[in-house]
């Protein structure tokens, strides 16, 4: 195997990892968010806006970790910077 097979080997199943471990724990995050969030609600119905939107708050946050390894993941794919340096050589 040559340097440029090896170097899309590894990225695919580093981008294969960090897409599939990326997404795995912030979804359970959320889903204990969420499961937090209704539990709060329960005992505070009165606290309503101010738990739902800080639960909307932070789900976003969780979720830009689950897209920053997606977005990690592609660039490993579609536009790797070590291909163009082993390349280059």
């Amino acid at each position: 195997m040559d340097s440029v097979t090896t170097i899309a080997i590894a990225s695919i199943i580093t981008a294969g990892i960090t897409t599939g471990i990326g997404t795995m724990f912030p979804a359970l995050s959320e889903g204990k968010a969420v499961a937090s969030a209704l539990n709060s609600l329960a005992q505070q119905p009165d606290a309503a806006p101010t738990i739902t939107r800080t639960l909307f708050v932070g789900l976003a946050m969780i979720e830009s970790t689950a897209i920053y390894c997606f977005v990690v993941s592609m660039i490993l794919i579609f536009a790797n910077p070590f291909w163009n340096h082993i390349i280059a050589k």
